[in-house]
């Protein structure tokens, strides 16, 4: 039997890597795993549940009774958790704040990783394939995937798109605090003790500042089919 191909996509916050991969995915027929939406439902989980954002334990629990299910959906996917729609909850400043915590945990990383490796090889098998897209999806939850992208681009462009979904949602803030926030994220992503953010050696590294989504997911694409493995 064929081995499914894995296209993992990994990158900073905010470069646009959600959009980019379920457009690529599209393009190649694939199954699209938003790895970055399964951290943020179980962080309105904990949310909701008044959990201790620094108790492994308790975070853990949450996880595991935590049903995460990513549906295709227009003009984004679908996020699911326990039954309930929860696209838009997952994506207010309160979740993006306390995902930290939520990433940072190493129970919870185990519980996700291993689902999004389920998702990747069981999953995606009726497509041929998967497109997953994260901080660590190359280096720790498909190291062996045959494609492996590190999709970047500059921190005011980041900040600038981040401005743009926060005034879509209703959030008033300024560009110069988004900034903040980005490289703060940043820093936090890159000496993250699990799951930090890097590349691998085998990275395609694309800055796609000033690319469309459709040009990023046309290099890719393009990319993918000179190559094939």
């Amino acid at each position: 039997m064929k081995k499914t191909t894995i296209v993992a996509i990994d990158g900073p916050a905010g470069a646009g890597k959600s959009t980019v991969a379920k457009t690529l995915a599209r393009k190649l027929g694939f199954l699209h795993i938003d790895t970055g939406a399964m951290y943020r439902a179980v962080t309105l989980a904990a949310l909701r549940q008044k959990a201790d954002l620094k108790n492994d334990g308790e975070l853990e629990k949450i996880a595991r009774g935590s049903k995460i299910e990513l549906k295709p959906g227009e003009p984004e996917n679908k996020v699911y958790l326990n039954g309930e729609d929860v696209s838009r909850d997952i994506r207010t400043p309160e979740v993006t704040q306390a995902s930290a915590h939520i990433a940072s945990s190493v129970p919870v990383r185990k519980i996700l990783v291993s689902r999004q490796q389920q998702m990747g090889r069981v999953d995606s098998s009726p497509y041929g394939g998967a497109v997953l897209e994260g901080r660590d999806i190359g280096t720790d939850v498909f190291p062996d995937a045959q494609y492996k992208f590190y999709l970047d681009a500059s921190v005011e462009t980041r900040a600038q798109r981040r401005l743009r979904d926060l005034e879509k949602a209703g959030v008033a803030t300024t560009l110069e605090k988004v900034m903040e926030d980005v490289k703060a994220r940043d820093e936090r992503d890159i000496h993250r003790a699990v799951g930090g953010l890097r590349k691998t050696p085998e990275s395609i590294v694309l800055d796609h500042s000033h690319l469309s989504v459709e040009e990023s997911a046309g290099e890719l694409y393009q990319f993918i089919q000179q190559h094939p493995r």
